[in-house]
């Protein structure tokens, strides 16, 4: 798809492109490692198609929804029905919360749908758009412990430094 309105993006030198994610493109969550990977892998094609198409007027978004009352969670969802028990508490209880919470999820899909237009439209498009209430705020809690984590190896990370 992209490569079919990158022409005329490229000629008009504007549009945006708006590719769907996951809360689980940024942080990746126990027994969903699959998803999480190809979710990871839209980001970083998506970074890198942004810092070649901004210098031309050409946004890209990428729509990280949190749980939204979708089919995702219900018949469309495959779970392996391997259980090992030393995952029990990890990838065992996410498979589990995942499907009692199917059909009640928070996020309106409707106004998921109007953020996305409302996107599209924009003139400066963000690179992120984390959709949910319980979405923005695990990625904000996330960053800000991956930052800390980082800032807490800085004299180890600079000593790496071939310069040096």
């Amino acid at each position: 798809m992209t490569r079919a309105v990158l022409p005329l993006m490229r000629a008009q030198r504007s549009g945006n492109i708006i590719n769907i994610s996951s809360v689980a493109g940024l942080i990746g969550f126990p027994g969903s490692g699959y998803y999480a990977a190809s979710k990871h892998a839209v980001e970083g094609w998506s970074d890198s198609l942004r810092a070649e198409l901004e210098p031309l007027g050409i946004g890209v978004t990428c729509v990280e929804p949190g749980p939204f009352r979708t089919d995702w969670a219900g018949r469309s969802l495959r779970q392996t029905l391997t259980q090992i028990d030393d995952y029990a508490e990890t990838a065992g209880k996410r498979h589990t919360g995942t499907k009692q919470t199917s059909g009640t999820q928070p996020g309106d899909p409707v106004a998921a749908g109007e953020a996305m237009i409302a996107i599209a439209r924009n003139t400066q498009a963000p690179r992120h758009l984390v959709l949910g209430a319980w979405g923005f705020n695990t990625v904000v809690d996330y960053l800000q412990k991956l930052t800390k984590d980082i800032e807490s190896q800085r004299d180890l990370s600079l000593s790496a430094d071939f310069d040096n």
